[in-house]
């Protein structure tokens, strides 16, 4: 085990390296340095903050991302998040409210759906605690993954890790294999979790994850200011990031089944231009949040169903942002990463390249 084990309480598919930020905060930062990811995903730029001993803030428009980053700020000891568990189970009333459904059927057995259920009810009502914060992100990792030959580390049937399986999807492939949920040890799972990812907690550091639209300035109203911003935003035509979470987000009180729909609060990708003047009103946000010499490095890069080349798409949202844009470096390992450009079952294409983008403000 090691300190920065909790960094991978739960998968997330568009997750950047924690080295980026770290590299990037070590070579110009200092302790006690304020840093903001004002797209933080799952709160990897807030993580190396927190082991360099740097307050931070996070802010993103979905709850899983929130729920998560959240969670790279909390500290509890493995036994307590164990004992939450098994309080919450034993407390819990046999009416719970289970979802119903063939995908469901085969998604979880019986007797887990049900602790499922009651653990999520339970931290639907009350959530505000370090160590039910941390049993939340557990859960979200645990939640659907591969089965393995031995013991089982995840709860539900075969399943990808990093995103939900799609419902139809996943009954034909279920069924053609004939392959049944187990009755997994949720209890033993979560203790064997908790024991990886909290054995060696990180410093206490003060800092705070919200979820809200970043594009909107009282988002930032009790936001410090502060010296970095570091972060990496949906890539332009990135617009499945809740469909593809939903069993997250219905542990965290979605509905029991996907939503294709724009959520409130994502960036639009009805154009490159639209696309380019959204961000650009999160940079001039964070600017007004940023202190005389602040820095802004973004990690950015495409996918290939959109002809927009991703720089011009940058470059446009830092017009008139109170950002100078300095230098832009090639990351040499863009293909080797599991990024925004990676995902479903298909191999996917060669990755378009991605940029470190190093921005002084104005």
């Amino acid at each position: 085990m090691s300190v920065d084990s909790l960094n991978a309480v739960c998968p997330y598919y568009t997750m950047y390296p924690l080295d980026f930020p770290l590299r990037v905060l070590k070579e110009h930062g200092k302790r006690g340095d304020w840093v903001i990811d004002p797209f933080c995903g799952r709160g990897t730029t807030n993580f190396a903050a927190r082991l360099l001993s740097m307050p931070s803030v996070g802010i993103d428009s979905s709850p899983v991302a929130a729920a998560l980053a959240q969670a790279k700020l909390a500290s509890a000891e493995p036994g307590r998040v164990v004992a939450t568990a098994r309080s919450i189970l034993k407390a819990a009333k046999v009416t719970t409210s289970v979802p119903k459904g063939e995908f469901w059927k085969l998604a979880y057995h019986e007797k887990t759906l049900l602790q499922l259920c009651q653990l999520r009810e339970a931290l639907l009502t009350e959530c505000s605690s370090q160590t039910r914060i941390l049993l939340r992100a557990i859960i979200l990792g645990a939640l659907h993954g591969p089965r393995p030959k031995g013991k089982p580390s995840y709860f539900s049937n075969q399943s990808p890790r990093t995103f939900a399986p799609k419902p139809n999807y996943a009954v034909k492939f279920w069924s053609e294999r004939d392959m049944h949920p187990d009755d997994v040890d949720v209890v033993g799972i979560i203790k064997a979790r908790s024991e990886r990812y909290l054995a060696e907690p990180p410093p206490n550091v003060e800092g705070k994850v919200q979820l809200g639209d970043s594009r909107e300035a009282d988002t930032f109203s009790n936001v410090p200011k502060a010296r970095f911003v570091v972060t990496s935003p949906p890539y332009y035509g990135m617009r499945t990031y809740l469909p593809d979470q939903w069993l997250r987000l219905w542990f965290l009180g979605g509905p029991d089944y996907v939503e294709y729909r724009q959520p409130e609060g994502q960036l639009e990708h009805t154009g490159a231009d639209h696309f380019s003047s959204e961000m650009g009103r999160v940079w001039k946000n964070v600017a007004t949040h940023s202190t005389k010499g602040a820095r802004l490095i973004i990690r950015y890069g495409g996918i290939h169903d959109r002809e927009a080349e991703p720089m011009d798409v940058l470059k446009a949202s830092l017009v008139d942002s109170g950002w100078r844009m300095v230098t832009a470096k090639a990351v040499p390992d863009s293909d080797s990463g599991r990024r925004q450009v990676r995902q479903f079952q298909s191999e996917p294409k060669k990755a378009i390249t991605e940029y470190d983008v190093y921005c002084h403000r104005a």
